[in-house]
């Protein structure tokens, strides 16, 4: 799946099938539901759940609990807007699959 095809997938009533819980999240992200978001990754022990975890909490507006998903991902930087991170979160994970 490309990045284009994924964007316009948001217009959806459902992800599309096969997602990785890291994308499903971003996905449910994009929809507006935070919280079912954030259940796909909270628990999630990789690399790649533990960026989107704290992408969603750094959308929340917890900080301090961003930094910690950060370091755990062994990520030192995050991109300026939160749209520019969801995009660069979106394409490494379609990248990567």
């Amino acid at each position: 799946m490309q990045s284009e095809q994924f964007r316009a997938s948001v217009t959806l009533e459902q992800p599309p099938g096969g997602l990785a819980p890291p994308l499903e999240a971003l996905w449910w992200d994009a929809k507006g539901d935070w919280a079912r978001a954030h259940a796909l990754v909270d628990e999630l022990e990789t690399v790649d759940g533990m960026a989107v975890h704290a992408y969603l909490h750094r959308k929340e507006g917890q900080a301090w609990n961003a930094d910690y998903w950060y370091e755990r991902a062994g990520r030192r930087f995050h991109r300026a807007t939160l749209e520019d991170e969801w995009e660069a979160l979106v394409e490494g994970l379609l990248t990567a699959e």
